[in-house]
């Protein structure tokens, strides 16, 4: 069954100018745990003292997800990393050839020396740590070096590869698939009877995270990285609200996911991480189970499925009805319903659609069910008055 890889504390804070204070840290890792997040990345120790000291204190909090910890492949970075007591370690190098020739002036040899070296010497400090293997860039990078260092990692004694789509770079259905990248590299290690765990790390610099990391599950990834509010360096990564209602809703998978705690994680995160939650994000922004177009509300309110594919309340969440300069009848009679107002004349109703169109006009929209009152109240009013 795919597990998930919540990197919300670490790939969340390359976000440029989100920070979360080591007393949040533990708060969002207690929520994720909360809701059954299989691994939680609380950091790369080595950053600062204060990334160092939340990792080590996540780690001992007794969470039944696994705590996994960044590291670069050098002794200093992992020493640190397990000093914090972390059961995860994720190891990352570089194998492109413009990154080898241009940056490190190594060849591919010398990258396979290094990190076989290091996860060896990982396995060594703690023989039970979980340890995954990155070829940064991995699918922008010859795929022969990815192939020689990944089946070379796991004989050291890595147990997962992660295949990063570092720059958002794959497209699904092209000869840049994920699907087809994930069943190449599977290939190569039956043929080498290996069977690690396959991750994917998918960067949204094209709106594709989701699409990508989907085609990689699909082609057998074991684990899918995401972020809260998909979160992350540049355009962020895959959305972790939305990966778990698709593959809980869409893929059917069995799980113990507390989707209910959803609306309050993000709440969370976007308190602290000063973001915005988006109106229009899928599953949790405030417009994403609200109806506007009275077409759409006519048809919701008889039945929400001729406008829901996804039942909000898989989520907490409930649907709604918007009034503003798009409403139709149907709208308002929905809403003054809600009010304990039901039988009640056609025209009264045409009076109060007609003071809802006109404050839609003005940009705004009548969400308020004690602001409705008070314009049918108003509209009663001016009925009286001209008798």
């Amino acid at each position: 069954m795919v597990k998930i890889l919540d990197a919300t504390l670490r790939e969340g804070e390359q976000t440029p100018g989100v920070y979360f204070e080591g007393h949040n840290k533990l708060a969002i890792a207690e929520k994720l745990d909360n809701i059954g997040v299989d691994i939680i990345e609380a950091g790369h120790p080595l950053i600062s003292k204060n990334i160092y000291k939340a990792v080590k204190q996540i780690a001992n909090m007794g969470l039944k997800a696994k705590i996994a910890a960044h590291s670069r492949s050098t002794k200093k970075d992992v020493d640190t990393a397990l000093d914090c007591g972390v059961d995860f370690l994720g190891i990352f190098y570089c194998v492109s050839n413009a990154r080898l020739d241009g940056v490190f002036k190594k060849d591919i040899s010398y990258a396979v020396d290094q990190i076989t070296k290091i996860i060896a010497y990982a396995r060594e400090q703690q023989p039970d740590l979980t340890i995954r293997y990155t070829p940064e860039d991995t699918v922008r990078s010859n795929f022969d070096n990815v192939a020689q260092v990944a089946v070379a990692a796991v004989k050291a004694g890595a147990d997962i590869i992660s295949i990063a789509d570092t720059t958002g770079y794959m497209i699904p259905g092209t000869d840049r698939s994920m699907y087809d990248f994930v069943v190449k590299l599977k290939a190569v290690f039956t043929k080498e009877n290996l069977s690690p765990q396959i991750a994917v790390h998918c960067h949204n610099d094209r709106g594709l995270a989701l699409a990508n990391a989907i085609d990689g599950y699909r082609a057998g990834a074991d684990i899918i990285d995401c972020t809260v509010l998909g979160i992350g360096e540049r355009a962020g990564i895959v959305d972790l609200a939305q990966l778990l209602v698709l593959l809980r809703e869409d893929f059917e998978i069995k799980t113990d996911w507390d989707l209910l705690r959803l609306s309050n994680l993000y709440e969370f995160v976007s308190e602290y991480a000063d973001i915005t939650i988006a109106k229009n994000l899928p599953i949790i922004g405030k417009n994403a189970f609200t109806h506007c177009a009275g077409v759409h509300t006519h048809a919701a309110v008889m039945n929400p499925i001729h406008y829901h594919s996804l039942a909000p309340e898989v989520v907490g969440r409930k649907m709604e009805i918007c009034l503003d300069h798009m409403s139709g009848i149907s709208s308002v009679k929905y809403g003054l319903k809600r009010i304990g107002m039901e039988d009640i004349s056609d025209s009264f109703t045409m009076q109060v659609l007609h003071e809802v169109k006109s404050i839609g006009e003005t940009g705004r929209t009548v969400n308020d069910l004690k602001e409705l009152e008070r314009i049918a109240l108003w509209c009663k009013q001016n009925v009286e008055d001209t008798l």
